[in-house]
């Protein structure tokens, strides 16, 4: 059962309209464009909204000006902080330019090297940087503590009426740029604040487009917290979508939710990797994880939405160039291409030859090769990275092996192992 709305939980389309007023000669009305080749893929009407070309690349800046504009005097003069994986700290550092008021910036110490580059350049010397915990919740901790003991404003990054009428102007541009009656609007979803926001615009003025919100499969907060009709903290998360990587849910952002999102898709983040590289490789779009969460759902959902209008949210762009071998890696894997095994070679000579021209099939590719001979051993292990051609090379691999009599265990089914080695 969907948990209502009361007027003190509700962001009203005049708070998202008073917003768009303000942002308008702040943030960059980004371009809503139908994508010809994922309109074909999928068989239906398939619109982006270009978030990654915003001022910081980043839907963030709504929320964050919007919420920091509202500040008093008094309360500029003493300083704002915020928690953030990336993008909304580089929202509140523009703002903080912009308006003149110093934060401090509380950020994980895993976040991409880029992000924090991008932090420093648009807050300059009005913001300090704290990199601390291993993710956003424990950035958020911190800066909570930092925010009691010096008396500042905190600038929550999802769970703010301001921030969520912010972020909601998102579904004002889309609105205003198009006749076009969308059947499907679908959001990446962290802590709630841009599904939120878009949401409570489109159930007032396109009341019959549903609200899909995309997770990733390994930090699924909404998901889980529906299921249990309640928010509830998840105990552990898989950060790689870091600009969606959200141990808990929003309040205020979860009540909105229930009422206003027809209902959850969870994405593997694999499946993540693959949408990341065909949008750059097709379109020439860089998209970072969370950014590219939307289309890869439309995969999961091809069946429904053949012959329908659906708008995609390209929530982000701020990837760094460095995570792409990790980012093509993870997509090989869950295509199925990409294999990794401990194999026991036999210490003898033409060992690794037979294995060569006996077990590899013809477009097999060995992509990773570490073995250390003992001569005291019968037989000496090698992490052997194989990249296949087509998935269905799998099973004659396999059976390939097993036939030689050559040991070996599966490093991708076995995900400590795989941690610790790849």
């Amino acid at each position: 059962m969907k948990q209502a709305v009361n007027e003190m939980q509700s962001v009203h389309v005049e708070d998202i309209l008073k917003a768009h007023h303000l942002l308008k000669d702040v943030v960059i009305h980004t371009p809503l464009q139908k994508n010809e080749q994922l309109s074909e893929r999928y068989n239906c009407n398939v619109y982006l909204k270009r978030e990654d070309l915003q001022v910081i690349r980043s839907f963030k800046i709504r929320g964050a000006y919007n919420r920091i504009k509202q500040l008093s005097k008094e309360q500029l003069e003493q300083g704002i902080v915020c928690a953030s994986a990336g993008n909304h700290a580089q929202g509140v550092a523009y703002s903080c330019k912009q308006l003149k008021t110093k934060g401090k910036i509380f950020m994980p110490s895993t976040t991409p090297r880029q992000k924090v580059s991008q932090v420093e350049k648009f807050g300059k010397e009005y913001v300090e940087i704290i990199l601390t915990g291993d993710t956003f919740d424990d950035a958020f901790k911190s800066a909570v503590e930092c925010c009691e003991a010096e008396g500042r404003t905190f600038i929550h990054p999802f769970d703010d009426f301001d921030v969520i009428a912010g972020q909601g102007t998102v579904a004002v541009e889309i609105l205003n740029d198009t006749d076009v009656e969308f059947d499907y609007a679908l959001a990446a979803v962290g802590g709630g604040g841009l599904i939120s926001g878009i949401s409570s615009y489109f159930r007032a003025i396109s009341p019959s487009t549903k609200i899909i919100g995309i997770e990733p499969e390994g930090a699924a907060s909404l998901a889980q917290s529906r299921l249990e009709g309640k928010v509830i903290e998840l105990p552990s998360i898989d950060g790689f979508v870091d600009g969606a990587a959200v141990k808990r849910i929003g309040d205020r952002t979860f009540a909105i939710c229930e009422e206003t999102v027809e209902r959850v898709v969870k994405v593997p983040e694999g499946k993540v990797c693959t949408a990341i590289l065909e949008l750059y490789n097709e379109n020439a779009i860089v998209a970072e994880p969370a950014g590219a969460l939307t289309i890869a759902a439309l995969d999961l959902m091809k069946d429904e939405l053949k012959g329908k209008n659906v708008v995609c949210i390209v929530s982000g762009g701020n990837n760094d160039i460095g995570r792409m071998q990790e980012i093509k890696e993870r997509s090989m894997m869950h295509e199925g291409l990409q294999h990794y095994f401990i194999v026991n070679f036999p210490q003898r000579a033409g060992a690794l030859r037979e294995f060569l021209d006996e077990v590899l099939g013809p477009t097999d590719d060995i992509s990773r090769f570490e073995y250390t001979k003992k001569n005291n051993k019968e037989k000496g292990p090698a992490l052997v990275g194989i990249e296949l051609k087509h998935k269905e090379d799998y099973k004659p691999l396999i059976e390939r092996m097993d036939r030689k009599g050559f040991h070996y265990t599966e490093v991708n089914k076995d995900s400590n192992l795989f941690h610790l080695l790849i």
